[in-house]
């Protein structure tokens, strides 16, 4: 159904945006979920319905006009305003709540996430899933696209002023070695040196900050393999391949490699990282804080306890937050 002219919809305002920010109909159409089109259709209605051009849309990147610039600024206000009425209606009756947007690092994927959604399930009962999977940086940027209500992901960097945000684990990095390669009470960092490091990918998160800790200890290790899967990190590890620097959440994610694997605390300076739920401030009422409830609980069973059981010497470092 095309709108007719002079009406000003939520979603002709959420594709301005979305335009807006995107510099580009194609890009907006990918981020919306809706084809080039229905954007075009979209921003000619909205036009029209305002009287003036917002858009030029033959610039590359497209371009705001003086109204659109203008119009921009209230648009943002008009759509923060919306999604607060839609959750202080649906937290009023959690099961009314029609659709929950939910990102969760490939960390999580195996045992914690399905858990997770079988529990929202059960709380809302009427609810659209879109469970998205992925590393955390992409994710931060769909929550700021408002393409996601909800990231559970490794925290970078400072909290903007419109986060709200759930610590949920403190985890720290340890060293992956083949079995029985290494003497823990010799010289071990010499004893790695013999060892080709088979290093994280530098293209996500991790692997840079894996990195950038290295550099800091002034440390230079030669490395042949550079993966982006814990999976493959550990069986190349487990293979006698080389060693590695990991988590434990990617030890349990990987656990049938662990049999064929000693691991150790860092033999330099300790490195860890935090694990976060994130939303918009005050938008979804006190959803994020029952989701942090479920999550720390299912941490604990899935995480947590089994990683004690096999290293008990994490327990200073293996922490609930």
């Amino acid at each position: 159904m095309v709108d007719s002219p002079g009406r000003i919809t939520l979603w002709g305002i959420e594709v301005f945006v979305a335009a807006a920010e995107e510099g580009a109909i194609s890009a907006a159409a990918r981020r919306l979920g809706t084809s080039p089109s229905t954007v075009s259709q979209q921003l000619t209605s909205l036009e029209t319905a305002l009287g003036t051009t917002l858009m030029v849309r033959n610039a590359r990147p497209m371009s705001l006009t003086p109204a659109g610039e203008v119009f921009r600024r209230r648009a943002s206000a008009i759509l923060n305003e919306a999604a607060l009425a839609r959750a202080e209606l649906a937290m009023s009756d959690l099961s009314s709540l029609t659709r929950l947007r939910l990102g969760m690092i490939e960390d999580l994927e195996a045992d914690v996430t399905p858990a997770l959604i079988t529990r929202l399930a059960n709380d809302i009962s009427g609810s659209q899933f879109l469970l998205e999977t992925g590393p955390s940086h992409a994710l931060y940027g769909q929550l700021d696209d408002r393409a996601l209500d909800i990231v559970v992901a490794a925290e970078m960097g400072a909290e903007a002023d419109w986060m709200e945000v759930h610590p949920l684990l403190t985890e720290p990095f340890v060293l992956a070695v083949p079995k029985g390669r290494v003497d823990p009470e010799n010289d071990l960092l010499g004893q790695l040196r013999t060892m080709p490091l088979i290093q994280y990918s530098a293209r996500l998160a991790m692997g840079r900050m894996i990195a950038a800790h290295l550099v800091r200890q002034n440390l230079k290790l030669s490395h042949r393999f550079e993966i982006d899967s814990y999976h493959s990190v550990l069986a190349l590890v487990a293979g006698q391949v080389g060693w590695s620097i990991l988590t434990p959440l990617a030890l349990m994610r990987a656990r049938r490699w662990l049999d064929r694997v000693d691991v150790f605390p860092l033999p330099f300076e300790p490195l860890s990282r935090n694990i976060s739920l994130t939303a918009r401030q005050d938008l979804l009422g006190d959803l994020p804080t029952q989701i942090a409830v479920h999550l720390k609980d299912l941490l604990s069973a899935h995480v947590v306890t089994p990683a004690l059981s096999d290293f008990p010497w994490l327990k200073d470092a293996l922490i609930l937050r």
